[in-house]
């Protein structure tokens, strides 16, 4: 059985898709962007910010499931430019403990909805 996860804290879709959706225990949550679910505008000023207003929708996402980061087994980062990595992965790191951080692969892309430069999808489980 399968259950919609949805908080007005993360950006509402843009497509035929939802946030999460949680099956038995585990939660799958759908690729995020730089999504400001407040203003409905993208944060692009600096590729740290970008990544931080990312990983502040898959929080509140996951909050939404009562999960928190610690949850998470998985995650699949997208970007447009490898020479981000670092700066990405800066970020990224500061949300979860290093040696609980979850599986990962970070895949460069040629592009990404709405032409962003970083894209974040996890799988948490309970």
């Amino acid at each position: 059985m399968k259950k919609v996860i949805a908080t007005k804290y993360a950006p509402a879709p843009i497509g035929p898709y939802n946030q999460a959706i949680l099956s038995g225990d585990t939660l799958y949550v759908s690729g995020q962007i730089a999504l400001n679910p407040e203003t409905g505008n993208l944060v692009l000023t600096h590729i740290k910010d970008e990544t931080n207003q990312v990983m502040q929708n898959l929080k509140a996402i996951l909050n939404a499931a009562d999960m928190t980061f610690e949850n998470v087994v998985k995650s699949s980062i997208f970007i447009s430019n490898m020479d981000d990595f670092s700066s990405i992965n800066e970020v990224y790191g500061s949300f979860f403990n290093e040696t609980t951080a979850p599986a990962r692969e970070t895949v460069q892309v040629a592009k990404l909805p709405k032409n962003v430069n970083v894209e974040i999808s996890v799988i948490a489980v309970k």
